[in-house]
C-alpha cells in the first residue's frame, strides 16, 4: 500500500502490539502526531520531554512490555537521555521515536532547527540500536528490528528516527510482522560445573536481579532444595517474597554473609554493596546470566551462559536426584530476627516505610527516589510480588521516580502506586501535577520534605568539616503548589497519620500529594545497613 512515514510508524507500532504513547509534539513531529490521532492511538502528553521517556520506562519495569514515547530531535532527544541510559541500564524495552532534519539538509551543518551532529552515534551510547528510516517503505523494517534488539537477550532501550518531511511524504509500505528473536544461547557444560559446586556448599546464597523475573517457579525451587537465602537489592525484589522465610532484604544477608559459602547470580549484575566483595573475595561464584559480555566481568566465576528460565530447568534437573544436607534455616531466622529489630533505629523512615507497606495492598506499587527514604526501602519496606517495587537501579538518576510513577499508573490503572521523593528530587518534575490531573493519573505522591539535598548535606557536613554549598534548598509552599495544579494535599506529622492519609487518598481516588515535613539532623543515615 502507499502510505506515509507516520502512518507507517503507526501501522508498525499496532503490528507489535502498542496502543500508548507518552509524547510531546513538535515541528518535525507533527505528521507522526497527526498520524496518532486520526489512528486513535493513546497519546499522553507529560509538560517536559524527560517525563516523556521516564514514563515510558515506568510503563515497562511495571509490566515488562515495550514503552513508547515521541519527542523532537536534538535538544527534544536529549532532554530524555537519563531516562534512555536509565532504561539501558535496568535493562528495559524503551522504544524512542524521534524527528531529524530534512532529508537534503543531513549531515550539512547548516545550523537547520534542532540539528545535532551524528544524532545517532549519540543515541548508540545509550541504547541497543539506533534506527533511521528515510521513507515510509523503510518503516516496517526498522521498527521491526527495534524490537527485535529491545526484547532479545538481555532487554534494552532503542530508537528510531526519521527525516522531517517524510512523516507526510507518501511511500509504499509493506508491513513487517515482529521479527523472530535472536536465539537465546543454551545452557553448556557449566551446568555440571555449577551443580558439583553447589553439592559442595553448606550455606549457599543465591542474589536475584531483573532477568529472574520470568524464572520465579524455578527461583523458589532451587531456594527451597538448597535451604538458600534469596536475596535482590534493588530491581530484583518481589521474585521471592519477603513473606517466603528465605526471602531476605540485603540488610538481612548481611547477618549471614561471614557465613556463606557459595553465591549463586540468576539474572543479576551482583551489583551489590561493597561489603561483600572486600570482605568475602574467597566465596566460589556461580553465574546464570544470558549475556557473554556480562560473564567475561567475572572471569573466575562459573559461567552459566542461557536465559534464566533454561538454565535453571537444567540445573535443577541436575542437582534433584542428588542428597543435600545444608540446612542453615535457623541462622537465617536468626538473621532476620535481629536486622527487624535493628532497622528500627533508621528513624523516622523506618516507621514511615512500615506505614506504607501496611497501607498497600500486597500488589501495591512502590516508586522509590534517590533520597533518604528511598534508600532505606531497599530493606526497610516489605516486597510481596514481582514488579511491585521500582526502581532506578544502578544509575541512580535523581528526580525519576515521580515522573516514572506516573508511567507506572497508566500501564496499570487498578493497582494503587505511591512515589516516595525527597523534596530535591520531586522538584526535577514537580510539574508533572499538572499531568496527573490532566489525565487523571491517580498516583499518590509523597514528599519528604527536609528542605535539602539529605544525602549531599549529610556529607558535606560530615567529610567536609561542615562546608555546606549547594545542598540546602528553599521550597514552595506544597499545599499551595497542589492546589495551584488541582491535586489534593495532606500534610502529615507520624507514620500513623501517613498511614491514614494513604488509605484515604486510595477511597476518594485522584492523584494526591502527601508533604511530610522532616529536620535533616533527626534523620538517621540509612547507609549502615546497605555499605556497613
Amino acid at each position: 500500500m502507499t502510505i506515509t512515514g507516520g502512518d507507517a510508524i503507526v501501522a508498525s507500532l499496532r503490528a507489535h502490539g502498542v496502543d500508548t504513547v507518552f509524547g510531546i509534539p513538535g515541528a518535525q513531529l507533527y505528521g507522526l502526531f497527526d498520524a496518532f490521532a486520526r489512528d486513535g492511538m493513546r497519546v499522553v502528553t507529560p509538560r517536559h520531554e524527560q517525563t516523556c521517556a521516564y514514563m515510558a520506562f515506568g510503563y515497562t519495569r511495571a509490566t515488562g512490555n515495550p514503552g513508547v514515547y515521541s519527542v523532537v530531535p536534538g535538544p527534544g532527544v536529549l532532554n530524555t537521555g537519563a531516562a534512555l541510559l536509565t532504561a539501558w541500564g535496568c535493562n528495559e524495552p524503551v522504544l524512542a521515536l524521534t524527528g531529524q532534519v530534512p532529508t537534503a539538509f543531513l549531515g550539512k551543518g547548516r545550523g537547520h532547527l534542532h540539528e545535532m551532529r551524528d544524532q545517532r552515534a549519540v543515541l548508540t551510547g545509550i541504547a541497543k540500536s539506533a534506527e533511521r528510516a528515510d521513507g515510509a517503505g523503510e518503516v516496517s523494517a526498522a521498527i521491526a528490528h527495534a524490537f527485535r534488539e529491545m526484547r532479545s537477550l538481555k532487554p534494552g532501550p532503542a530508537t528510531v528516527e526519521m527525516p522531517w518531511e517524510q512523516f507526510t511524504a507518501e511511500g509504499e509500505f509493506e508491513i513487517a510482522w515482529p521479527l523472530d528473536l535472536h536465539p537465546d544461547p543454551v545452557a553448556d557444560v557449566a551446568i555440571g560445573e555449577a551443580a558439583r559446586a553447589i553439592e559442595k556448599a553448606q550455606r549457599p546464597m543465591i542474589f536475584v536481579g531483573p532477568g529472574a523475573f520470568e524464572a520465579r517457579d524455578e527461583v523458589l525451587r532451587l531456594a527451597e532444595l538448597l535451604h538458600a537465602p534469596v536475596v535482590a537489592f534493588r530491581s530484583g525484589r518481589g521474585i521471592v517474597s519477603n513473606r517466603h522465610e528465605l526471602g531476605l532484604t540485603i540488610a538481612e544477608a548481611r547477618k549471614l554473609w561471614e557465613s556463606v559459602d557459595l553465591v549463586i547470580g540468576i539474572g543479576t549484575r551482583l551489583e551489590v554493596p561493597g561489603w561483600r566483595w572486600k570482605q568475602r573475595p574467597d566465596v566460589p561464584v556461580i553465574r546464570l546470566e544470558i549475556d557473554a559480555e556480562e560473564l567475561t566481568r567475572t572471569p573466575s566465576a562459573i559461567g552459566v551462559l542461557g536465559r534464566a528460565k533454561t538454565s535453571l530447568a537444567a540445573l535443577l534437573d541436575e542437582i534433584e536426584p542428588r542428597v543435600l544436607v545444608n540446612d542453615w534455616r535457623e541462622a537465617i531466622h536468626k538473621a532476620r530476627a535481629e536486622t527487624a529489630e535493628a532497622i528500627k533505629e533508621i528513624s523516622p523512615h523506618h516507621g514511615y516505610l512500615q506505614a506504607i507497606r501496611a497501607a498497600l495492598p500486597d500488589d501495591g506499587i512502590l516508586v522509590e527516589e534517590v533520597c533518604q527514604a528511598g534508600f532505606a526501602s531497599w530493606y526497610c519496606y516489605p516486597v510481596y510480588e514481582p514488579r511491585t517495587f521500582i526502581s532506578t537501579g544502578f544509575e541512580g538518576t535523581l528526580g525519576f521516580g515521580f515522573p516514572t510513577a506516573l508511567g507506572v499508573k497508566v500501564a496499570r490503572p487498578n493497582v494503587p502506586v505511591v512515589s516516595i521523593a525527597g523534596d530535591g528530587g520531586f522538584m526535577f518534575a514537580a510539574q508533572e501535577l499538572a499531568t496527573a490531573a490532566q489525565y487523571g493519573i491517580d498516583v499518590i505522591t509523597v514528599v519528604f520534605n527536609n528542605c535539602a539535598f539529605g544525602n549531599v548535606k549529610r556529607d558535606q557536613q560530615q567529610a567536609f568539616n561542615g562546608r555546606l554549598i549547594g545542598s540546602e534548598l528553599k521550597n514552595p509552599d506544597f499545599e499551595k503548589l497542589a492546589s495551584a495544579f488541582h491535586v489534593d494535599f495532606a500534610r502529615v506529622a507520624d507514620p500513623a497519620d501517613l498511614r491514614k492519609a494513604i488509605e484515604t487518598s486510595m477511597t476518594r481516588g485522584g492523584p494526591w500529594l502527601i508533604e511530610v515535613p522532616l529536620s535533616i539532623e533527626n534523620e538517621v543515615s540509612p547507609w549502615k545497613f546497605i555499605h556497613g
